[in-house]
């Protein structure tokens, strides 16, 4: 089957634990499904969500660090207010996403993005270092990971975190789709069928 293959790189990136609303903020390992789709309605310019689309991707990164962020906290009582507040906030170092459409057409949206493209929050910028045409095949017993995977995939481990798949067009946003996934930052043996990207070695678990 074919697909495009899409590599991303940049110098930070950060993907928010959705239960951890003030304080210390720790990153999820690799992005969820919601930032995929995210990235791409920003290079196509409009809103796209799984109905339009399955997607795959792999994501590494060189290190973790902690940065220290002033926040501004606001409030409406006795009147509008905000105070600051510093926190400290945990990135990825020097991210880089292989990212799989199975819709060819959607090459032009990023070879010319209509927006920006980020991989995590508005400072979060990342570059498209190269796109390509390929042909998957599924195989059996590959090595898959580096990725998000729906929770009960056989021989998946690592953590375990309820998310959504994409939100609402609309303010204010809804979350949709919320399901648990495990969050792979490594990679194991899958013993059953999936898809191979034979060039970079590694098997591929397409969203539908």
């Amino acid at each position: 089957m074919e697909f495009l293959r899409i590599i991303l790189e940049g110098w930070v990136s950060s993907f928010r634990y959705p239960a951890f609303i003030s304080g210390y903020q720790p990153t999820l390992p690799v992005p969820p499904l919601s930032t995929i789709y995210g990235l791409i309605s920003t290079a196509k310019g409009e809103y796209v969500t799984p109905d339009d689309l399955d997607i795959g991707f792999t994501f590494f990164y060189d290190g973790k660090g902690t940065d220290l962020e002033t926040i501004y906290e606001l409030t409406n009582k006795p009147a509008l207010s905000a105070k600051s507040n510093v926190i400290r906030r945990e990135f990825l170092f020097n991210p880089k996403l292989y990212l799989y459409l199975d819709n060819l057409d959607y090459e032009s949206y990023f070879k010319s993005p209509e927006y920006p493209i980020l991989l995590g929050r508005s400072t979060e910028i990342v570059s498209i270092s190269k796109i390509d045409k390929i042909s998957m095949i599924k195989k059996s017993n590959v090595r898959l990971g580096k990725t998000i995977l729906p929770f009960g995939v056989k021989g998946a481990h690592g953590t375990i975190q309820a998310l959504a798949t994409h939100f609402t067009n609309s303010i204010p946003r809804e979350s949709l789709g919320v399901k648990p996934f495990v969050l792979m930052d490594n990679f194991f043996n899958y013993a059953e069928d999936c898809y191979y990207d034979s060039e970079m070695d590694w098997g591929v678990w397409i969203h539908k």
